[in-house]
């Protein structure tokens, strides 16, 4: 009985459909979400904020602003990610310093990204909480 790992069945050439791409890119997804501890900690603190969003009853172009600030720090982990893996499988277990360069740029544009998350959930959230706490005290 053959093996579906078999080196003569892995696909080497290009999807024979839309589905089988959007299956790979799942599987992608699924990937850095299973094996990268920070992509788990923003998806948390992602679906934190979107739950605080509704609490306080966003509009319509504040929740576009939550939104893309959520997306850009998870599509940043993910190309984080992406020249993670790249440098490993160029380098693999020696230490290239120009590796080093390219991951510290990777995880910086992931700091750059947070940070805007964060100057956004500031702007979004202090304005409808703050009478909440005044009133609290």
């Amino acid at each position: 009985m053959a093996s579906k790992n078999r080196p003569d069945r892995l696909q080497v050439g290009k999807n024979h459909s839309f589905w089988q791409s959007w299956l790979h890119a799942w599987n992608g997804l699924k990937t850095v979400v299973v094996e990268e501890r920070n992509m788990r900690t923003h998806l948390v603190l992602g679906a934190i904020a979107l739950l605080c969003g509704w609490w306080v009853g966003l509009d319509a172009n504040q929740w576009l602003w939550l939104s893309l600030a959520i997306f850009m720090v998870m599509l940043c982990e993910i190309n984080n990610t992406i020249a993670e893996n790249i440098c490993d499988l160029i380098t693999g277990p020696h230490y290239q310093p120009l590796a080093k360069k390219v991951k510290d740029i990777a995880a910086g544009a992931v700091v750059f990204a947070a940070a805007f998350a964060v100057i956004v959930g500031l702007i979004l959230f202090v304005p409808k909480l703050w009478p909440l706490v005044m009133a609290w005290l």
